[in-house]
């Protein structure tokens, strides 16, 4: 296939969507930049404008909310939804027919994300969605809007021909990689590759610095890329090493999936807005606090976006005569902004320091599995300790000590927050004699992403500076001991590395000397771990002790059939493949005949969800042969 005109770059953020283009065919290549594509969408009521972000918000009205009309899209006079900007001021007022944080949902293994349940704990007469479905709704926009726009006259230029490079934070396991690939295809989209959301807020520094960046920058110099969005907290770690007397860029750790970002804070300030207005005489019911958390939001992303603002105005609909007549009005001020956000999520804390790892109470309701600590900061200090050698030096300190950093996300934008992670990492630092960190400009963190999407599309064409890196994560799949029954004990398993960290895309790596006995025929279950930490760990690592020394990841129910006969155990062996696309595949070779099995790291939901999971394994054609790599 030849490569398509336009290469694009799609941030499907928790809280905003954008995407950003390079048109190949316009200009001298060296001169070519990435842009912004200006999302139509919803702003009001029957009224459609671009803009550079899509909140990632679908608002679903009852049957006679707006008038007739009120929701058509210039491609789509019949739409039922909402989605967009419109959806998001609109649903803050209704919240429980607003879907929030579906990204978050969509990496949530504890429940069936191909259900129809968002929103969340919503009331019997809302319709629901699948977090699958919203993602897939989300990304379906933005390729209708792109058609409509940059492809009227010409088919070919049609999104679903581009390159499109999508984002997902660096924690995302295997199965929220693969959820969010289904997502994309289920919109329409063909040709899809993915990249770690960090890794792109880089390529987006380096799209800005052409010529400059290798100045900034030295051989042995490590960047922390701290990205706190809507949803979630980032932490990731690129080394700065050489090759062939060039500067070259390697990923070197990331760190674990934390649910921790904006939301937690939107949730704290309304906390803090609820007790002035009961100092103030005044009470507000469960259905109106949840209009204050998106209030509260809104009003802090005007107060971040707004550095001459002092303060925000916070307007909630009254209840009647039993509460207050008439709406009720108060306001956040940049003072309680930056000091709620500060204390409560960034508070000063040593290296040493690491948050909480469980619950203060033994039962919480089902949903999001939130962090237990709200400390950002310890949280950085975890990851910095936890990879500490991890770019291959024999520095002996406690921590991994960065000498950059860049900041990104939606939260970062205010100068106050990033000032706070500065003075924290420089307060570790030079405790232990080092220098103060430098921090890369990042003049637009909510567009970065997108923009750097691009950036590395057009980099894999060769027109750009890669950054190397491979998978994020080691994984292991189980394997039963072979020995005698005891009572009371279950069976040991071990971990045996299938997938080393650090293993590139389009790769391959093979068990060779080993067998095993793969049971077909019968369903059955097969259990994974993973590990960000295990450098070492070649394929074909055991580990004795997985539950213990690793985290243990979904689960997959497949039935392999059985080619002849009923079940049998058959001696194979492993075959593992990185795919283009950043997805996982596991093969099972079997000694004699050419059938082969695969298991796509496909949605797999826990065990309580058996029996919505659908099996995705069988018999499947040869492979086609490729070098195998065992390592990166």
């Amino acid at each position: 296939m030849n490569p398509s005109r336009f290469v694009v770059g799609i941030d499907l953020g928790t809280t905003n969507t954008a995407l950003a283009y390079l048109d190949t065919a316009v200009g001298n290549p060296a001169e070519q930049r990435v842009q912004f594509f200006e999302v139509p969408q919803l702003t009001e009521s029957g009224q459609v404008q671009s803009c550079s972000l899509l909140p990632s918000f679908p608002y679903l009205p009852s049957e006679h909310e707006l008038p007739e009309g009120a929701l058509a899209l210039p491609w789509d006079d019949e739409r039922d939804f909402a989605l967009g900007e419109f959806a998001r001021q609109h649903g803050a007022h209704v919240p429980h027919r607003l879907v929030s944080s579906a990204k978050s949902w969509l990496c949530n293994p504890d429940v069936d994300r191909r259900s129809p349940i968002l929103p969340w704990n919503a009331e019997d007469d809302v319709p629901r969605l699948s977090p699958l479905e919203v993602s897939s709704r989300i990304l379906a926009h933005l390729k209708e809007a792109w058609d409509a726009q940059m492809a009227s006259e010409d088919g070919g230029l049609r999104l679903e021909n581009q390159d499109v490079m999508l984002t997902v934070p660096a924690s995302f396991d295997a199965v929220a990689r693969e959820l969010t690939v289904e997502a994309a295809r289920l919109a329409g989209l063909q040709h899809v590759t993915l990249l770690e959301e960090p890794q792109a807020a880089l390529y987006s520094w380096l799209q800005a610095n052409p010529d400059g960046w290798r100045e900034q920058v030295a051989v042995g110099e490590r960047i922390l890329v701290c990205d706190i969005g809507g949803g979630t907290t980032d932490f990731c770690l690129i080394s700065v090493s050489e090759e062939e007397g060039n500067l070259s860029l390697t990923r070197v750790a990331v760190g674990e999936h934390l649910l921790l970002g904006g939301d937690n804070m939107d949730l704290a300030l309304a906390y803090s807005l609820e007790r002035k207005l009961e100092d103030d005489g005044k009470s507000i019911d469960a259905w109106q606090f949840s209009v204050l958390v998106h209030q509260a939001r809104q009003a802090k992303e005007h107060l971040l976006e707004s550095p001459e603002a002092g303060d925000a105005s916070v307007t909630i609909p009254g209840r009647g005569s039993s509460l207050v007549g008439g709406t009720i009005k108060v306001k956040l001020t940049r003072d309680e902004l930056e000091g709620i956000v500060l204390n409560g999520f960034l508070p000063d804390c040593e290296a040493g320091d690491r948050p909480k790892d469980a619950p203060d109470i033994g039962l919480r309701e089902l949903g999001l599995p939130y962090v237990p600590d709200a400390a950002v900061s310890k949280y950085m200090a975890k990851f910095l300790g936890d990879h500490r050698g991890a770019s291959g030096d024999d520095d002996d300190s406690e921590f991994l000590r960065p000498s950059a950093v860049l900041y990104n996300g939606g939260v970062l934008k205010g100068a106050a927050l990033r000032d706070r992670i500065t003075g924290i990492l420089n307060s570790w630092i030079e405790s232990s004699g080092g220098r103060p960190v430098k921090e890369l400009p990042n003049p637009e963190p909510s567009l970065a992403v997108a923009l750097g999407a691009a950036y590395y599309g057009a980099a894999r064409r060769g027109r750009g500076v890669r950054i190397r890196g491979g998978t994020a994560r080691a994984y292991y799949i189980g394997v039963e001991t072979a020995r005698p029954a005891v009572p009371g004990m279950p069976t040991p398993v071990k971990g045996h590395c299938v997938v080393p960290l650090g293993m590139e895309e389009g790769t391959e790596a093979q068990l060779a000397d080993k067998e095993f006995g793969l049971l077909v025929g019968q369903s059955t279950r097969f259990r994974f771990f993973a590990s960000t930490t295990r450098r070492e760990d070649q394929v074909g690592t055991v580990v004795a002790r997985p539950e213990r020394d690793l985290s243990e990841i979904d689960p997959m129910e497949a039935s392999l059939p059985a080619s002849t006969g009923g079940p049998a155990s058959l001696p194979v062996r492993l075959h593992s493949k990185v795919t283009e696309v950043g997805t996982l595949e596991l093969w099972f070779v079997p000694r004699e005949g050419d059938q082969r099995w695969k298991l796509e790291f496909n949605v797999r939901e826990r065990p309580a969800a058996k029996a919505e999971a659908e099996a995705q394994a069988g018999p499947v054609e040869k492979p086609a042969k490729s070098r195998s790599k065992r390592g990166a």
